[in-house]
């Protein structure tokens, strides 16, 4: 560093005491063109003669520039657009006025001339934005786009580097001399570098900083989105710092472009992100020395999308009117300028959305006192669709109801009070913060109103005027009203913050269900089964979603995932479906037209959402530049809108004249009225013949003041009949989720079936006979799962349940050994369920069931280290969610429970969590284990079925131990329980040192010997299981009794000991 500082010192110009001749300018020209440098009285010699001068390998920088021959495309332009001022940044000791508002020094400073800048300044805006000036470089900001500038001290390291290259001696003594005469300058420089990364502003430093409140960082309350400025230095600024300073402090979470001339600059805090993100070069700006970098009006939308895709919010200040117009209120008027717009990742309209749906969150807690359950508000947006629901749901210590919702909107951001969640709550939203949502506080200062403020807000600012039904009556009919009123009101105002007040006026609010009159499917179930993402790396290869997903258009996919999220539970429902799946796939011609046509069609969804948010939204249209580029882009909007209803019209009616089609789609698609005179087809016509007449070349049609007013006009009677169109949108994207379950079924490389669905079980208390709930599948397969050879998982067979006739038992306890596909089994049952209750066929040759009402999941091992909870903790709290729900009509799995505790602990809880939902619950249970006391506890027990994983020894390696064999897979299920668990064999597989196994196998021998006589006395439970005690002590109580008036639970006693008798009975003969 020192050796760069010495360099930099022999360009130090000796002191003159005459001063620096200025240069005299002809009074016609418009611009400055710049200074000469005069001449020194005694040239001092930087090396020794014959020597080249390393002076002389960038003198040509200093060359006078002509102006008038070369002017940069990229150059700012000033607000009275007359002329370009360009000037280099020096120090000096006095100025002369040239009489045209500028200034041009007497005396130069040489070391000044190395970091020439260009101010840009105008008679109307006295912001003024340095860039630094290369031979090759165009003035501008440097960004990724632009070729970069090259700074100053790097150029003289690489001219030195060059030049020891060529010449080999020192310049040790020529070192020292500089050093010591220029020592005050060395200093002076490494001040002005300090000043491009730290701020001039004191109450910028984070010593310094406060909210708008005067609240300090440390402080529990500290409002991260305001600043306080204090009251002199808002004074002391001009007036375009004040116009950015004042919104900048209103919105400090917000990075804010602010316009200037043809560019968009950031500015202190926000110039260090844009450096930072963008690879922005930082430079100085001429007022008060302000930290900028900035880009061209070309690139702004390129930054919004780059940094809206880092998460950070994004606002514009536009200027109002033109320079002339500024000029015209006064020779010092500033450009009026103004916050137009807010985007976020969470509220974003335009641009590469994708196909996924971008849902903005806001939740409300209500803990109930004396209990551990809490009731939570909630309302969501989808701005692209212009879209709002509302619900409630009600919650216990798990959060598993806060997870499902969170699973299945997947938000991008969610808001919520600071100190209005509890701990579990705020643990939730770690643990299923999947998609990268950042939740975003709101101070106890910022939360809204209760219900009857909000319900005032609505009605007096006219808010959801697109709602085809009423906002009251939607809202009414929420269970918890006040609590998702409390929620939309914080949703409001975050929206309204945002500048999105066309969004709330003209959107459309819903009711949603989380689990009401669906399947329920808790978060941890959704994790579990990899219904949406994949447990490997959070993608989504090997999930359910991407088999399922075959749809063409963007809006079906985001129905088929919200069809998941809510498989049915009405039988006539769910075969309504698959009769119209089983119709595309006995139809070919008619599937292929439906996705050529598809293939034609835009998301209408959100195109219907932009046009409904543009209509009584015109006071963007007046920004100069601004508005014609946003006319230009409705133009096309509507244009593709209306073209692409057209297509999807044309499918829906041939749809309905094929006579097989249309008697299935009518019982599950809901259609508009699409032809006669009051059909949508004429409607439709009318507005394509106005689109062919006024905008014929609608995808770039440049809009004049007449065809801005036929536009609108167009859009608002186009509007008029928003329910009608929505409901067209949404026949569509149903047949294109149904098409996709058809192309699943037709493209499987595996058995498919369509599954013969029974409505819930109920009992018969008269004839005491059971509709047991029923689950039977043949040849059932893993849907997306590969087998060892790459091909398909070996198919099984699964019964439980029954009807009265016959008594099969409804839970399975598994055995087998470690990868020998129980969990796979346990997923694809549970995958048959959701695809069958989907309205889909599922994997298998045959499938009966009767409808589940809740999957529950505990499937492998994990732990929360950041939220201090333990893999068995997260154990027992999933067993406890499923023991406090589960009904007679779930379907319940369960792997390995007891694993994270001690063996005996372990066994203990897995024995009585197996008894109790065989004998309190009845449900149909699958339950894996390694406890094989478990089996010989259960063996005898009527409605326990003991089941395998088969597996062999490979018969061509001849071994001496078994525990050196090496075991081979079947992945098959076989009746009766394991021998053991092969736990040597797969650890041989794991790698782990034969010495070692050997000393476990030894020790485990061991073990056995000394635990022998227990072992043999759990052998004699096969015969007399723990059910048989319970027996035994309901009869003898019965017999006690004087007076014989039996309940139903006595009489299931009763049947069942009679059952065991007489099977006893059958094993004596």
């Amino acid at each position: 560093m020192q050796r760069q500082k010495s360099i930099l010192s022999f360009f130090k110009k000796p002191e003159t005491s005459g001063g620096g001749k200025l240069i005299v300018l002809d009074g016609s020209d418009d611009e400055i063109k710049g200074t000469d440098t005069p001449p020194e009285k005694e040239p001092r010699r930087i090396f020794a003669e014959g020597r080249p001068s390393l002076f002389s390998s960038i003198k040509h920088k200093f060359a006078k520039v002509d102006c008038s021959e070369k002017s940069s495309s990229d150059s700012r332009s000033s607000v009275d657009n007359t002329s370009s001022i360009q000037s280099m940044h020096m120090k000096f000791d006095g100025a002369e006025d040239l009489g045209n508002g500028h200034l041009v020094p007497k005396q130069l400073n040489m070391q000044n001339v190395f970091s020439a800048s260009k101010p840009v300044c105008s008679e109307g805006d006295k912001v003024c934005s340095f860039l630094s000036i290369s031979e090759d470089d165009v003035p501008g900001p440097d960004t990724p786009g632009m070729k970069p500038v090259v700074p100053r001290l790097k150029r003289v390291q690489e001219d030195m580097c060059n030049f020891e290259n060529k010449a080999d001696y020192s310049l040790l003594e020529n070192r020292k001399k500089a050093k010591v005469q220029q020592a005050p300058n060395v200093l002076e420089k490494t001040h002005d570098e300090d000043s491009e990364t730290v701020s001039k502003f004191e109450w910028l430093h984070p010593s310094r900083i406060k909210d708008a409140n005067g609240r300090k960082l440390g402080d529990p309350l500290y409002d991260k989105r305001t600043l306080y400025i204090p009251p002199d230095a808002l004074r002391k600024m001009s007036a375009s710092q004040r116009q950015y300073w004042d919104v900048k402090r209103k919105y400090m979470d917000v990075v804010l472009f602010f316009k200037v001339g043809k560019f968009y600059e950031l500015y202190e805090l926000d110039a260090e992100i844009g450096h930072k993100e963008l690879d922005w070069k930082i430079t100085l700006s001429g007022v008060g020395k302000c930290r900028q970098v900035g880009v061209s009006e070309s690139g702004i939308d390129d930054a919004v999308q780059k940094l809206m895709a880092r998460g950070y919010k994004v606002g514009r200040m536009e200027q109002l009117e033109t320079s002339a117009q500024a000029k015209s209120r006064g020779a010092t008027s500033v450009i009026q300028r103004k916050l137009v717009h807010v985007l976020t990742p969470a509220t974003i309209c335009e641009g590469n959305i994708g196909p996924d749906a971008v849902h903005l969150l806001a939740i409300k807690e209500d803990c109930l006192l004396g209990d551990d359950s809490s009731v939570f508000g909630f309302a969501f947006v989808d701005c692209a669709a212009l879209k709002f629901w509302v619900g409630s749901i009600s919650d216990d210590a798990s959060c598993a109801a806060l997870g499902a919702l969170l699973m299945q909107v997947s938000p991008k951001e969610i808001i919520y009070e600071s100190r209005g969640l509890s701990k579990d709550a705020q643990r939730a939203l770690k643990k299923y913060n999947l998609t990268g949502s950042t939740p975003s506080q709101l101070n106890p200062v910022d939360v809204f109103g209760g219900a009857l403020e909000v319900r005032h807000l609505i009605e007096s600012s006219k808010y959801f005027t697109g709602c085809s039904d009423s906002w009251n009556y939607i809202l009414d009919g929420v269970v918890h009203c006040d609590l998702a009123l409390c929620a939309l009101g914080e949703l409001i105002n975050h929206l309204s913050r945002l500048m999105l007040n066309d969004v709330i006026r003209n959107g459309e609010i819903l009711s949603y269900q989380v689990y009401k009159g669906f399947l329920r499917m808790d978060g941890q179930t959704l994790i579990n089964l990899e219904i949406f993402s994949n447990n490997a790396d959070g993608g989504t290869s090997g999930t359910l979603y991407k088999y399922l997903n075959n749809c063409i258009t963007s809006s079906g996919k985001r129905l088929l995932r919200n069809w998941i999220c809510h498989p049915l539970q009405d039988v006539e429902k769910i075969n309504n479906r698959l009769a119209v799946v089983g119709d595309l796939m006995a139809t070919s011609e008619i599937t292929l037209h439906i996705a050529q046509s598809l293939r034609k069609i835009p998301d209408l969804e959100r195109l219907l959402g932009r046009v409904k948010s543009s209509v009584q939204s015109s006071s963007i249209l007046l920004l100069p530049l601004i508005g014609n580029k946003i006319l230009k882009q409705r133009v096309k909007v509507f244009g593709l809108l209306v073209r692409g209803l057209r297509i999807g019209m044309q499918m829906l009616m041939l749809l309905q004249e094929h006579e097989i089609m249309s008697t299935s789609l009518s019982k599950v698609v809901s259609f508009p009225m699409l032809s006669g005179s009051e059909g949508l087809d004429k409607s439709l016509a009318q507005f394509e013949a106005a689109i062919d007449s006024d905008f014929p070349n609608y995808e770039d049609h440049n809009v004049t003041d007449s065809g801005a007013e036929t536009l609108s006009i167009l859009m608002e009677l186009f509007v008029e009949k928003a329910a009608q169109w929505s409901q067209m949108i949404h026949a569509i994207n149903c047949i294109d989720v149904l098409r996709s379950f058809a192309i699943c079924a037709i493209s499987s490389s595996g058995a498919m079936c369509r599954p013969t669905v029974l409505p819930h079980s109920k009992f018969a208390n008269s004839s005491m006979e059971t509709m047991c709930p029923m689950l039977h599948m043949k040849g059932l397969w893993h849907p997306y799962a590969l087998g060892d050879s790459g091909g398909l998982p070996v198919p099984n067979d699964l019964h439980l349940g029954g009807n009265g006739s016959t008594c099969i038992p409804g839970a399975l306890l598994l055995t087998g050994p470690n990868m020998g596909g129980k969990s796979t089994l346990l997923r694809a049952t549970c995958l048959a369920v959701i695809m069958a209750q989907l309205g889909c066929y599922v994997p298998c040759k045959m499938c009966t069931l009767s409808v589940v009402d809740i999957i529950f999941t505990r499937l492998g091992a994990t732990d929360r280290i950041m939220t201090g909870e333990s893999t068995f903790l997260i154990e027992c709290t999933e067993t406890a969610s499923v023991l406090r729900n589960a009904t007679q009509n779930s379907l319940v799995l369960l792997d390995e429970l007891g694993r994270g505790t001690s063996t005996f602990d372990g066994y203990a809880i897995a024995y009585a969590v197996f008894r109790h939902l065989l004998e309190s619950v009845n449900c149909r249970l699958l339950f894996a284990t390694h406890y094989h006391p478990l089996t010989r506890e259960f063996a005898a027990h009527p409605r326990v079925k003991l089941q395998h994983m088969a597996c062999t020894f490979d018969s061509t390696e001849k071994m001496s131990s078994q525990v050196d064999q090496k075991l081979v897979f079947l992945y098959r299920l076989a009746s009766g329980a394991c021998p053991e668990s092969y736990g040597m064999q797969v650890a041989s597989m794991a790698g782990i040192p034969s010495s070692v196994i050997g000393a476990a196998s030894k020790a485990g021998q061991v073990m056995k010997e000394i635990v022998g006589e227990s072992f043999k006395s759990s052998e004699q439970r096969e015969n007399f299981s723990t059910l048989h005690e319970e027996w035994l002590k309901a009869l003898m109580s019965m017999l006690k009794t004087d007076e014989i008036d039996f309940d139903n639970d006595t009489y299931d006693s009763l049947f069942c000991l009679w059952h065991e008798i007489k099977r006893s009975c059958k094993g004596i003969n």
